[in-house]
């Protein structure tokens, strides 16, 4: 898939690698760096820091990834710093700050506009938001999920049915209504 940016900085034409890694990458990027930061303004700075350290790195890039798991990596650390950055500053705690930013829908891509996809992976533990962001929003495979984590495969297979069992008891609390069918029923009304 990404054979033209392998050619490209095989040849050291950076810029040109560059460009096209930006438009195959900058959605992607700017949805990790959301899932991570939980803030729309701080995930579009974000992104523009991954990118220029992308840009930085291109040079020593070898290969011995893919380009994605590459640049989730730069992604994934650069977005880490920068919380552990902001989680040792003080706050100053205003009442209702942020709250109308919190409960706006989240227009994503693929029509799912309204869906609050985010605001719902937001309640989830950093380990487990990783793994369902990758699997279902970057529509990684199990094994890149993995490698890209560094977690066994069963960890991430065990973490991605976590994950669901609490996104529907998250919406089953914040919608009181029941999402899961009655036991002995299966997702299809059949027993």
């Amino acid at each position: 898939m990404d054979e033209d940016i392998r050619q490209h900085l095989d040849a050291r034409r950076y810029s040109q690698a560059f460009d096209l890694l930006v438009d195959r990458y900058q959605d992607k990027v700017f949805h990790l760096a959301l899932g991570l930061m939980r803030d729309r303004g701080a995930a579009e700075d974000m992104a523009q820091e991954i990118f220029i350290r992308v840009w930085k790195g291109l040079a020593g890039y070898r290969g011995a990834a893919s380009m994605s798991t590459w640049i989730y990596a730069i992604g994934r650390n650069t977005c880490l710093t920068e919380l552990k950055h902001l989680a040792s500053r003080p706050r100053v705690c205003q009442e209702g700050a942020g709250l109308d930013r919190a409960t706006e829908p989240t227009a994503e891509p693929d029509g799912l506009a309204g869906v609050e996809i985010h605001a719902l992976l937001g309640h989830l533990p950093e380990r487990y938001r990783q793994v369902v962001t990758l699997y279902y929003l970057e529509e990684k495979s199990y094994q890149e999920v993995a490698e890209m984590l560094g977690i066994p495969l069963g960890t991430v297979k065990t973490f991605l049915h976590r994950a669901k069992k609490e996104l529907v008891e998250i919406i089953e609390r914040r919608e009181g209504v029941r999402v899961r069918p009655p036991r002995g029923v299966d997702a299809y009304g059949l027993s």
